[in-house]
């Protein structure tokens, strides 16, 4: 997995850079939004919740800790369901859900993936954002940055633990870098065991 660069504000169509991430993972694994009920853990300013709408998803949730953070041209549109001081892994969706989204920092896939699970519907399709660096502690890594052989070892273990829990997973490394410059990886699961 060689090192990407971070994604350009210029020409930008998403309210942040995080929608490119999320573009590049819906051409990648050839998952389609239109028409889908949508949640997107952690949204914050909400680039991926905007990437969903501009790929013309029904509705979106968009759930987050914070409060006032998500871009107000999002918290005006009507398919957009504002889930704010709310922590993803305890949140229940009032309906179930097609595709969910997640872009959640300092949080391990084991503690948010349940909770999604929970939220999916049964021919859902979750598309989650490793962040490598908060799965294997930044005890092991230079200056917040993971090494390619740290990297690859997080996302094996990541990995085998969803082995577990779903039919289907797919992979593929963000040709986006993280904050801190750390290499980010997609993962796309679906069927729930």
């Amino acid at each position: 997995m060689g090192r990407r660069a971070k994604p350009s504000k210029e020409n930008c169509p998403y309210v942040t850079k995080g929608g490119l991430k999320l573009e590049f993972a819906l051409r990648h694994f050839a998952v389609s939004p239109t028409a889908l009920v949508a949640a997107d853990l952690g949204s914050h300013q909400g680039g991926f919740v905007d990437c969903l709408l501009q790929h013309a998803a029904s509705r979106v949730y968009a759930v987050d800790t914070c409060y006032g953070t998500l871009a107000w041209s999002l918290r005006q549109n009507l398919r957009v369901v504002v889930c704010e001081r709310q922590n993803a892994l305890y949140w229940l969706a009032p309906e179930p859900l097609n595709l969910i989204t997640i872009d959640v920092g300092w949080t391990r896939q084991e503690y948010v993936i349940p909770s999604a699970i929970k939220n999916l519907s049964s021919a859902g399709t979750i598309l989650s954002l490793l962040k490598p660096q908060y799965e294997a502690g930044f005890a092991k890594t230079s200056q917040g940055v993971l090494d390619a052989e740290q990297l690859q070892a997080a996302v094996e273990r990541v990995v085998g633990w969803l082995q577990t829990r779903f039919r289907h997973i797919a992979s593929v490394p963000s040709p986006y870098l993280g904050s801190g410059g750390n290499q980010e990886v997609w993962l796309c699961l679906r069927n729930p065991l």
